[in-house]
């Protein structure tokens, strides 16, 4: 009985801010002002994004309110997007031969001539 005791006697388990409930799953994210693109696209396209700009998330979207639009970079994104789409789709293959990395190459802006020879 004494051993039992202190473990009626201990606070309910909860789970911490944004973790899955206790024997349960976590219910899905919402995204705001999604224009562009789906929600099962984000995580692949906010990655590409990063990894072809060479930048964090805060480039483009304010900490703490992603969905806003105050930041110009994320304006220009969507424009980026947009011409993207269009040129793709002009290949007669059907393959994606246009991406964001095509022009930044890690760079957040596109260099618009080669670097001079070594």
């Amino acid at each position: 009985m004494l051993m039992v005791l202190p473990l009626c006697a201990q606070a309910p388990q909860t789970a911490p801010p944004g973790a899955p409930p206790v024997g349960g799953k976590a219910a899905p994210h919402v995204f705001k002002n999604l224009q562009l693109l789906k929600p099962e696209e984000i995580h692949e396209a906010m990655h590409a994004f990063r990894t072809a700009l060479g930048v964090e998330c805060t480039f483009c979207h304010i900490q703490g309110d992603f969905a806003s639009d105050e930041n110009h970079h994320k304006l220009v994104a969507r424009k980026m997007i947009e011409l993207v789409r269009s040129i793709n789709p002009q290949f007669p293959d059907g393959k994606e031969h246009v991406a964001c990395y095509t022009c930044h190459r890690g760079a957040k802006e596109p260099l618009m001539a080669p670097p001079p020879a070594q």
